[in-house]
């Protein structure tokens, strides 16, 4: 036996010299050795009760491969034997093999009970083993439908017995055969078999054992302080003969439970059932009223808070009596009673039931969590704020689902595909879609936290809600984005369909903008998120602006083209017009203009006003661009005019060379001496001073000016008043920078640039009149080409003797007549006329570098016609040669005369002819 208990505590430790698993089965009256190993042997020994001890990898060094090997074996094996030994066990078939270490193998059915040791003697948690048991009795979905009851009771007093014919639980039992001893260590936790609803059942180590001694109390307050705590019924286990003595072993415990209840702050009342064992022959009619006087005398004896000085048990306690027969020496009667007593644990949890003060309960979920804060601020010696523990528990569980929840929404393929979708573009049913699965994940969470603390559970649902919307809405707001831009895409295609087939301006803009606002309404409808109240106005306002943004884009292009083209209309029809009518320069040349502006102004404005009409514009800006047209045509008009004023000195020159230059019928004149030069100047100028006085100044508006008579009088009218009168000093009319009556913007030419003009233009056309008055000399002595008489006869007589003399030696008259010829050559070759119209001087020094070459290239032309040889056809016609020759030196001749008569007239005759004409 002893080496059988030795290896009963070394449970879960691999034997590696036989490499096999030592399984200890523990029964109320010897122990069983199970050996699995490779041949798969067994020895069993067995009388009562069934326990399989299975190491648990996370505590020990045991292989976890082998563990779960050894698991499944010991499944396989048991199972089929349970029908040979449960029976000889006086087991029913709802008994289980449970593990020490949370791992549990069933036997039988589905609604069998499962239990696990909650705290080990040494006060340890374990936490693994309470988790895989709330998983194995599927704890969780119970909600708040469960109960918790514990029992206390001394040491060897039949808790454990009491909780397994009564609850189904399958606690170990002291063996009487081996004596009495401590058997159960720590706390167990059960759950009870055929008990609805969930019940889960809770053995405590007994009080006032050998093994702890007489002052090791610290675990009994504790356990007691923790049953308290977590239980809705806790089962005080006493002897009937305790009853009525003043050191019975049942006072200490109750002192215990009276004193660790006053740490618990504003505790929930709890049901303290006495079960009195081995009830004797007295009634319990007579023995509870004995029982509540020595329990009052104790919660009077106890010290207690200020508080709850004169606070009754009653508060605190809801005291429940019952009594039960030996269950030795009366079996059947006390299994009688228990089965009665078990049927006041059915529905324990409906009002009026035994469970029935459920304040601070906690939702099933959060028990494992609730057991350990509880355990763990009572092993620190600290009060049990059981409010602000469920405060606490709720936080904490409803943190951990909906963390749970939102880690299930993030890993949500649905949502994944979404989110990856929507970074491309629209997503159809974006908004239904997202719905769904976020009103899945708060479904849930309302599902698993509807048992805790109503306001902890608001609020962290209302943290997770905002923690899946915030997750959501980077995506929502791409939605968003990607509805805007495709919807104004579709405004500026369905907006230029419109304009190119001819529609208004205004009506296009109103239907399409109507037509696209309603479908992004509609899709941003379909895109919202029924748990989030997010507002697309901005993102609709955005749009909007948009919108109105590319309108006015288009309408400004539009208005911009339609007044570029009436401005080029305009530009087409007036500069072209106006610089003829300005060339020629007349009276009528400004009405003629203000009636051409009028006329192409009227025209543009009237286009163009038809063609805003589509805009939807209003007056005022309607006006302001046909304003802008009117003015606009003015300034062409007024550019034109200051383009043509910058030239006028050119047009004043070309309109006198015009007239001076031509005849009434535009053919040229040709100088015959028989022109009126003084008239013809005068008209001429007359005509450029006109033109002069038309470019003077812009006369747009109908109003009068004085500048051709002022012109007129200080330019022509002036001149002869100064020449007759010499001795008489006036005022000049044109020594100002302004003319009467006329606004200096509307000014063109100065009275003072006129005057420089005019005389400018008098120097540079000076020239043409000089040249046709020495034309006109040049005529005269053209047409008298003979000597005056006097000279013929002067000659005659003077030239007799020389005459004679030639006729007497005729070589004389073939020398001159060389002589002639080679002087004419001279005459042609040198250019001799042409050379002196420059100067006299440059002349002479022109011909003196030109003589020499000119004399030698005679001479080498002349010696090459000497050296060709002779032939029939020179000889035969010499004439031709002669003749040309002769033809040329008479043209020359004639040209020479004419440039002589030029170079006369033009350094004597004309000036003076002039001079002695206006003299």
């Amino acid at each position: 036996m002893s080496g059988q208990q030795q290896r009963t505590k070394n449970v879960g430790v691999w034997v590696e010299e036989s490499d096999f698993l030592e399984i200890n089965i523990t029964a109320i009256g010897k122990d069983i050795l199970l050996k699995i190993d490779e041949a798969t042997e067994l020895t069993i020994k067995c009388k009562k009760g069934l326990q399989i001890m299975i190491p648990d990898p996370n505590k020990t060094q045991a292989n976890p491969t082998k563990t779960q090997a050894a698991k499944r074996e010991a499944i396989a094996i048991l199972s089929p034997l349970s029908s040979l030994f449960l029976p000889n066990l006086g087991l029913r078939n709802n008994s289980q093999v449970i593990s020490t270490f949370g791992i549990s193998v069933k036997m039988g059915n589905a609604d069998e009970c499962c239990s696990t040791q909650l705290i080990d003697g040494d006060g340890m948690f374990n936490v693994h083993g309470l988790e895989n048991f709330m998983k194995e009795v599927k704890l969780a979905e119970c909600g708040l439908s469960y109960a918790v009851v514990s029992i206390m009771g001394p040491q060897s007093s039949g808790k454990s017995t009491l909780l397994n014919h009564l609850f189904g639980t399958n606690f170990r039992e002291m063996d009487a055969f081996r004596g009495r001893s401590q058997t159960t260590k720590g706390i167990w936790l059960a759950r009870c078999a055929d008990i609805e609803p969930c019940t889960l059942v809770m053995d405590l180590e007994g009080t006032d054992g050998r093994e702890r001694g007489e002052d090791d109390t610290a675990f009994e307050k504790q356990s007691a302080l923790f049953a308290l705590a977590v239980s809705d019924i806790v089962l005080i286990n006493m002897w009937c003969h305790d009853i009525g003595r003043e050191q019975a072993a049942n006072k200490p415990l109750l002192k215990t439970v009276f004193q660790v209840m006053m740490r618990l702050f504003s505790p929930r009342k709890t049901t303290l059932m006495f079960v009195i064992r081995d009830k004797t022959r007295t009634p319990l009619e007579n023995l509870e009223p004995v029982l509540r006087e020595d329990i009052q005398k104790i919660w009077d004896s106890v010290p207690k808070p200020q508080a709850h000085k004169e606070t009754p048990l009653s508060e605190f306690f809801n005291v429940q009596v019952t009594a039960l027969s030996s269950y030795e020496e009366k079996e059947e009667l006390f299994k009688e009673q228990v089965a009665s007593l078990k049927q006041r644990f059915h529905q324990s949890i409906a009002p009026g039931g035994l469970a029935g003060d459920r304040r601070a309960v906690v939702p099933a979920s959060g028990f494992s969590f609730s057991a350990q804060q509880i355990w763990k601020v009572i092993k620190e010696n600290k009060d049990l704020d059981l409010p602000a523990h469920k405060v606490m528990v709720a936080t904490v569980r409803c943190e951990e689902i909906a963390n749970e929840k939102f880690a299930y929404f993030a890993s949500n393929e649905e949502w994944c595909q979404i989110e990856e979708d929507v970074q491309t573009g629209t997503v159809p049913g974006f908004g239904k879609k997202l719905s769904l699965i976020i009103g899945s994940c708060l479904s849930g969470y309302d599902a698993e936290a509807i048992y805790f603390d109503e306001g902890v559970r608001s609020a962290k649902r209302e943290q997770l809600e905002a923690k899946l919307l915030q997750l959501v809405q980077p995506a929502y707001q791409l939605m968003l984005g990607h509805i805007r831009s495709g919807t104004l895409d579709k405004f500026k295609e369905a907006f230029d369909k419109a304009l190119s087939g001819g529609e208004g301006f205004a009506v296009a803009t109103h239907g399409c903008t109507k037509a696209v606002m309603t479908q992004f309404d509609e899709e941003c409808a379909d895109a919202v998120i029924e748990q989030a109240n997010w507002d697309t106005s901005k993102v609709r306002d955005k749009l909007r602006r948009d919108i109105d943004a590319h309108v006015a884009a288009v309408r400004a292009t539009k208005l911009s083209e339609l007044t570029a083209l009436y401005e080029g209309k305009l530009n087409e029809g007036l500069s072209g017009p106006v610089e003829a009518l300005l060339d020629g320069a007349s009276n009528e040349t400004w009405p003629a203009i203000r009636v051409l502006l009028l006329r192409e102004t009227e025209s543009a404005i009237l286009g163009l006003s038809s063609a805003l009409s589509g805009f939807d514009m209003d007056e005022q800006t309607k006006d302001k661009m046909l304003a802008s047209l009117e003015n606009y045509a003015r300034g062409v008009v007024e550019a034109k005019a200051r383009e043509e004023a910058g030239r006028v000195l050119i047009r004043m020159k070309d309109r006198f060379a015009t007239l001076f230059s031509h005849d009434s019928d535009s053919m040229p004149r040709v100088w015959t001496g028989k022109e009126d030069i003084r008239a013809i100047t005068k008209t001429a100028r007359s005509s450029s001073l006109k033109l002069l006085s038309v470019m003077a100044a812009i006369r747009l508006d109908d109003y009068t000016d004085n500048i051709e008579n002022t012109l007129s009088a200080a330019l022509v009218d002036n001149v002869k008043s100064a020449v007759t009168n010499r001795s008489i000093t006036t005022v000049d009319p044109l020594a100002s920078s302004t003319w009467e009556e006329v606004p200096p913007s509307k000014t063109l030419i100065t009275p003072v640039q006129c005057k420089n003009l005019w005389r400018q233009f008098k120097m540079e056309t000076e020239y043409s009149v000089t040249q046709a008055i020495a034309a006109q000399e040049a005529n005269k002595r053209n047409n008298n080409w003979l000597p005056p008489p006097w000279a013929i006869v002067a000659m005659v007589v003077l030239g007799f003797n020389e005459f004679m003399t030639l006729l007497r030696n005729p070589l004389y008259l073939g020398v001159i007549f060389v002589a002639f010829l080679l002087s004419k050559a001279l005459w042609v070759q040198l250019d001799i006329a042409g050379e002196f119209r420059h100067g006299i001087v440059p002349g002479m020094l022109s011909l003196a570098t030109k003589l020499l070459p000119t004399v030698m290239n005679l001479l080498r032309k002349l010696a090459e016609e000497g050296a060709k040889p002779p032939t029939t056809d020179t000889r035969g016609n010499p004439l031709p040669g002669s003749k040309n020759f002769r033809n040329g030196v008479n043209t020359s001749s004639a040209v020479s005369s004419s440039a002589s008569s030029e170079i006369t007239s033009e350094n004597g005759t004309e000036e003076y002819s002039s001079s002695s004409k206006q003299d």
